[in-house]
């Protein structure tokens, strides 16, 4: 049986691997870093708007709950159950593709509208749509003689 390795730069004592590393031209790259989907929030005169890549992703995979202001955004992916068949001779050396999760929390602020909260998934994009109340207009008030 043949063996398999990852090369990983921080673990090599090659004279020409420390030269890169020094330079910076091969950064180690690390299975088990994870970083939170990056979010972009702009902000509208009718809403707030959050975009948020999350590729490799569907509209079943994410959920989205709002609570007391707090946005709520998560998945968790469990890995596929394989039962391993008799006369299948297939055997991984390295299983990284297991499962997946994230969480994220955004306190909004009070000028939201959360009954017409929105999101709509594209292209692996979640697009987060939080509209905002009506700025409250001053009214005039009229006086009752008695």
């Amino acid at each position: 049986m043949n063996a398999l390795s990852i090369f990983n730069p921080s673990f090599s004592n090659d004279v020409f691997d420390a030269f890169d590393r020094g330079l910076g031209l091969f950064a180690p790259v690390s299975s088990a870093t994870f970083t939170a989907p990056r979010v972009d929030v702009r902000e509208t005169g009718e809403a707030y708007v959050m975009d948020m890549d999350l590729p490799g992703l569907s509209e079943k995979d994410v959920e989205i709950n709002l609570k007391d202001r707090v946005l709520s955004i998560s998945s968790v992916q469990e890995a596929e159950r394989e039962d391993k068949k008799k006369d299948d001779d297939v055997e991984y050396l390295i299983r990284e593709r297991r499962s997946a999760s994230f969480s994220r929390r955004f306190t909004l602020p009070q000028d939201i509208n959360p009954e017409k909260v929105e999101a709509n998934f594209r292209n692996g994009v979640l697009t987060i749509t939080i509209p905002r109340k009506p700025e409250s207009q001053p009214r005039q008030i009229a006086i009752k003689t008695a």
